[in-house]
């Protein structure tokens, strides 16, 4: 694969380089094919060819050679495998850039016209490569200077949600409720749409749905509902608890939906305060024989 790489890049600055050769040529039928075996002769340095295939080899034996080194060394250091892949890495990188210069010079007669070809290629390509750097470094001083949220919310985006441990001027990081690290380019905050639950307070609004038939007792439920999260211990009381009744379809039934309003003392405990809510509510509902959406039959 390597190799394949090395030609490539190869042919590719050959033919950059030949273009205003062959425009000529074209324009000179007849001295065309001369024109273009001159040219080719005096770029490539044919011995340095065979060497260069030599130097192709030693590095894609070198390279398995460390993978598999690295392999035997992550299973039997197991608490360092992160660090020997770290090692890897950089060693890999090390080698492609090398190899690929030093395939350049044994290869071709590096003259003025080369080089330029050289330069201007590698120009254009590190450009391309820090474009989106460059976009993040921006986006991440107006994140910073906007503060759509701080270190510490708890944030919903593209689908992760989970608080912000960081916030860089290339990236946000966030600590999902999965307990992964999740990057996130700073440029990616511009376009599109970001919730924040908290927004630097440490207390933050829980939202939770009940559904019980329309023959049942409503006031007896939302009674139920409201004595349960304010009785919780992680509910914040300076602040209301509200539950909202709603009559709607839910499951192809007819059903009551509450929705209780009410806000955690603490980000960290959002999970906690539901499952404390929920398993309370289902037991009053048990107990008060409340009973979830059914079809109902009415008699003539």
């Amino acid at each position: 694969m390597m190799l394949l790489r090395l030609f490539t890049t190869l042919t590719a600055l050959l033919l950059t380089a030949l273009l205003p050769t062959v425009a000529v040529a074209q324009e000179l039928p007849g001295a065309a094919d001369v024109a273009l075996v001159q040219d080719i002769a005096k770029l490539i340095r044919w011995t340095g060819v065979l060497s260069s295939l030599f130097v192709v080899l030693a590095a894609a034996i070198a390279l398995r050679f460390v993978r598999n080194f690295v392999e035997r060394l992550s299973h039997q250091f197991t608490t360092r495998r992160l660090f020997f892949q770290k090692i890897e890495t950089f060693f890999q990188f090390f080698v492609y850039v090398s190899t690929t210069v030093l395939v350049l010079v044994l290869s071709l007669r590096l003259d003025q016209r080369i080089v330029a070809v050289i330069g201007g290629t590698v120009a254009v390509a590190v450009g391309f490569a820090i474009k989106d750097l460059v976009a993040s470094f921006i986006a991440g001083i107006m994140v910073m200077i906007d503060r759509p949220f701080q270190v510490g919310d708890r944030v919903e985006f593209g689908g992760q949600y989970g608080d912000i441990t960081a916030i860089g001027l290339r990236s946000v990081r966030m600590q999902t409720l999965d307990d992964n690290t999740v990057t996130i380019p700073n440029n990616k905050f511009l376009t599109d749409m970001t919730s924040c639950g908290n927004y630097g307070a440490l207390d933050m609004q829980v939202g939770m749905s009940f559904y019980i038939g329309l023959d049942q007792d409503v006031e007896k439920a939302r009674q139920i509902v409201t004595e349960a999260a304010v009785s919780s211990r992680h509910v914040h009381l300076p602040k209301p608890v509200v539950v909202l009744v709603q009559q709607l379809v839910h499951e192809n039934y007819v059903a009551i939906h509450l929705r209780l309003k009410a806000y955690v003392n603490d980000t960290r405990y959002e999970k906690a305060f539901e499952t404390d809510i929920n398993l309370r509510v289902l037991h009053a509902f048990r107990e008060a024989k409340i009973l979830p959406p059914a079809i109902l039959h009415r008699s003539v």
